[in-house]
């Protein structure tokens, strides 16, 4: 048991098995097509502005660590957190309301090599923000900051192309 009462080895169970079901749950739901539902296509922009606004806190967060602030870094990390978890919602009621968009640009190559390192990394990036949340939750920061080195450029990896990948696609929307 940990010093805060809870037991260490449940938690990073937990965080293992939330890591791997969130993209089979994901990828399940790619399947699904919900009938009779009008297409939520009003979501793309604003999931898009979420990723932007993701990176953002991720960046002020470093900012506030570096300097000391550690109760706005806390702040800025769960906000963060929950802009993701709200992009995941909003990306997966899209993709389950709607006809899949094709890239129809000049930039095939530069889109395709964006889309799979963000998505493959998308992926990544799940375990390294819950081991290194559950790291610092529990105040073991040497651990969290050896997590966080990874974690770091990889999710405001993730953030940023997500952007870019919305800009490049987005005059191709229905």
């Amino acid at each position: 048991m940990s010093k805060i009462g809870i037991n260490q080895n449940k938690l990073k169970l937990f965080a293992n098995i939330v890591s791997i079901a969130i993209p089979i749950v994901v990828a399940l739901l790619f399947g699904i097509k919900l009938p009779n539902v009008e297409p939520l296509t009003f979501l793309p922009p604003i999931y898009a502005s979420i990723n932007a606004i993701t990176s953002l806190l991720l960046i002020l967060a470093l900012i506030a660590i570096k300097n000391s602030k550690i109760a706005l870094h806390r702040t800025l990390m769960k906000t963060a957190i929950f802009c993701s978890v709200l992009f995941l919602l909003m990306y997966v009621a899209y993709h389950i309301t709607s006809t899949p968009t094709k890239y129809a640009g000049n930039m095939v190559i530069t889109y395709r090599i964006i889309l799979i390192s963000h998505i493959i990394l998308s992926i990544i990036v799940i375990p390294l923000v819950l081991h290194s949340y559950l790291r610092a939750y529990l105040g073991d920061y040497q651990a969290h900051k050896k997590i966080v080195k990874y974690a770091f450029p990889v999710w405001l990896y993730v953030a940023v192309t997500g952007v870019i990948v919305y800009i490049m696609i987005s005059p191709y929307y229905n």
